[in-house]
């Protein structure tokens, strides 16, 4: 076994050429076993096997800066980085991240993962290398989805006209950009790809000196070539419009030709593009069949492709389905995704619908502005879109939603805490941001059933902004449906009020029936509707009580429990005791949702012992 002798990228530039094909083999079945016992994304490391090789035989990652956009194919880099025997626990609580991290290895040059900020992150480290005197590559990997963010091409325009020596390789598995067709573009990537080529275009730029565009005779052949280039090779005009020399376009799994061009890339000593086609699940079957479904996949049979447990429904298929069942009632619904039609649960929709829904593709902040421009002319749009990433939209919610009082509602999915995918991808800022926003209504069911009667509030009965937002997964013990008014009490008691919103109630309900065995009677409150807070409401259902405990898994500045104990002082009807329990100011890592409830004291017996605590005074 080759892939067992390799413990740094130093193994790897040691290996004969001769050898590196049996490693890229055995790295797929080193993905395949690890990612079925532990789940995570597969597909597109299978497909940046080669690529990841070809990266660590020409540069060296503890020096050069290797940038990932979004980060879902380190896989490979990270077991070529001396982590191999980390990878059970991968996306683990307390083990190895499924993304980039620094704190990791020296091999990870930054944390990575929301899409489209390459670029811009490696224009800034390769600006610092140069103000600092010192001397290496800076690479910035970036894939055909995160192309349809506007960062990357602010992040591109930049670079290219900085002249800062830098290599963005473009890894193209999809249909983002439209393909070559023909016989010469074939011809002349070719002919763009043997060494030949790039030393005759070398010697002849050093003909006119440094700045060869300040002379006459360059400047017309240039115009020439370009005028050529244009006609017959048009995918290339993008970037070097923009100031990048274009390599390519390069088979991907070609590993030999892989390692040429990115040793031109760096001697050509500037801004340069290496675009890189690649088939996402190269070598597995099951996930070349259907790449979406191993993009990020839970753990499966590897010999099968089918996974080991099942999902059962979930609000994100509750949700897409009342949305369906209401676009047929009424015409005006629409429904918008960005990039994750399956994960929102819009698949049926967009069957059953076509002309009613669009995806916006990895641009949320365009998403947000396209749903204000379809409110504006009387249609009713729900963007359905993961609770971290609604964030990348912030400032459009704000000057084209909230600032006219559209009607647009956000369905926000994966809110709370989410899992195995760490920091960047939990939902814990939405409680937070949404509702410091003027005019916005934030609903939080508790169940499917609140659900499907919250969103067809939201669409038919409320007017503005809505956001309805829920949990990843499925509903818990609590089944019911009470969300006809801001505020439902759960349970009565006498000795302490437990009060949270969404699916945490189920940890109250829980904590309340540990504190009820040893005689502590909790009443249990949920909210409905996190913004506006109802006043009356609050003060009749929580004022003066004895202890108030409020349950949140957002972060502790600005979130609700904050804003009830406000709400209550304002009136003196402030409680003896207040014990807020959230995340603080401490972002949660990998890990299971019970591990990271059971980790920052959100779970129930944590709840319980809180309250145990107050009742002693401390």
């Amino acid at each position: 076994m080759i892939l067992e002798t390799i413990h740094s990228p130093t193994d790897v530039k040691a290996l004969k050429k001769e050898q590196l094909p049996q490693l890229c083999q055995e790295l797929r079945e080193f993905l395949v076993e690890n990612v079925s016992r532990t789940g995570g994304h597969l597909a597109s490391n299978l497909g940046a096997v080669e690529l990841t090789v070809a990266i660590h035989r020409v540069f060296d990652t503890s020096r050069d800066r290797l940038v990932f956009d979004v980060g879902h194919q380190c896989y490979v880099h990270k077991a070529l980085t001396g982590r191999q025997e980390l990878f059970s626990t991968l996306r683990q609580f307390g083990g190895l991240s499924g993304f980039p991290k620094p704190y990791e290895s020296e091999h990870d040059a930054f944390i990575a993962g929301h899409a489209s900020n390459s670029v811009s992150v490696a224009l800034g480290m390769a600006r610092a290398r140069t103000l600092r005197g010192q001397d290496y590559s800076v690479l910035a990997l970036i894939g055909d989805g995160a192309l349809t963010g506007g960062l990357a091409y602010e992040g591109l325009n930049n670079a290219g006209a900085s002249h800062e020596p830098l290599i963005v390789i473009l890894n193209d598995n999809g249909m983002s950009i439209n393909p070559n067709v023909g016989a010469m573009p074939s011809h002349l990537s070719r002919l763009r790809s043997k060494p030949a080529y790039y030393h005759f275009k070398k010697w002849y730029r050093s003909l006119f000196g440094k700045h060869p565009m300040e002379n006459g005779l360059y400047r017309f052949n240039h115009r020439v070539k370009s005028s050529l280039k244009k006609t017959l090779w048009p995918g290339s005009t993008l970037f070097e419009d923009m100031g990048f020399t274009y390599l390519g376009p390069i088979d991907g799994h070609d590993l030999p030709r892989l390692c040429d061009v990115l040793e031109w890339a760096r001697e050509l000593n500037s801004p340069v593009v290496v675009h890189v086609n690649t088939i996402k699940g190269k070598g597995y079957p099951f996930a070349e069949q259907n790449p979406g479904k191993f993009h990020g996949i839970s753990p499966f049979d590897p010999q099968t492709g089918l996974l080991k447990k099942p999902g059962g429904e979930s609000f994100s298929g509750v949700f897409g389905k009342t949305l369906a069942d209401c676009a047929a009632e009424d015409r005006r619904v629409c429904a918008i995704t960005a990039a994750m039609a399956d994960g929102t649960g819009l698949s049926g929709f967009a069957k059953e619908f076509p002309d009613r829904f669009f995806d916006v593709a990895i641009a949320e902040g365009h998403g947000v502005s396209m749903a204000a421009g379809l409110a504006s002319q009387g249609m009713i749009p729900v963007f359905a879109v993961y609770s971290t990433f609604l964030q990348r939209g912030y400032d459009m919610l704000i000057h084209d939603i909230a600032l006219e009082r559209l009607h647009v509602v956000l369905g926000v999915d994966r809110a709370g805490l989410v899992g195995a995918d760490g920091e960047t991808h939990h939902g814990c800022f939405d409680p937070l941001f949404l509702c410091t926003i003027p005019g916005f209504t934030v609903l939080c069911p508790s169940s499917f059933a609140e659900l499907r009667s919250m969103l067809r509030k939201a669409l038919f009965q409320l007017d503005g902004p809505v956001a309805v937002r829920y949990p990843r997964g499925g509903e818990g013990a609590f089944r019911e449906d009470l969300s006809d008014k801001p505020a439902a009490r759960l349970r009565e008691g006498t000795d302490v009020t437990l009060l949270s919103y969404g699916v945490l109630v189920n940890n109250l309900l829980e904590a309340a029936d540990i504190l009820a065995a040893e005689g502590i009677q909790a009443e249990v409150w949920k909210l409905n509707q996190i913004s506006p807070l109802d006043h009356t409401t609050i003060c009749e259902a929580l004022g003066s009580r004895k202890t108030l405990l409020v349950l949140e898994d957002s972060f502790g500045a600005g979130c609700v429990g904050q804003r009830v104990a406000a709400i209550l002082a304002e009136h003196g009807q402030a409680p003896e005791k207040l014990i807020l329990k959230n995340l603080g100011k401490t972002f949660a890592p990998e890990g299971s949702v019970s591990q990271l409830e059971h980790s920052f004291g959100l779970d129930a017996a944590a709840v319980a012992e809180a309250v145990r605590e107050a009742a002693h005074g401390k």
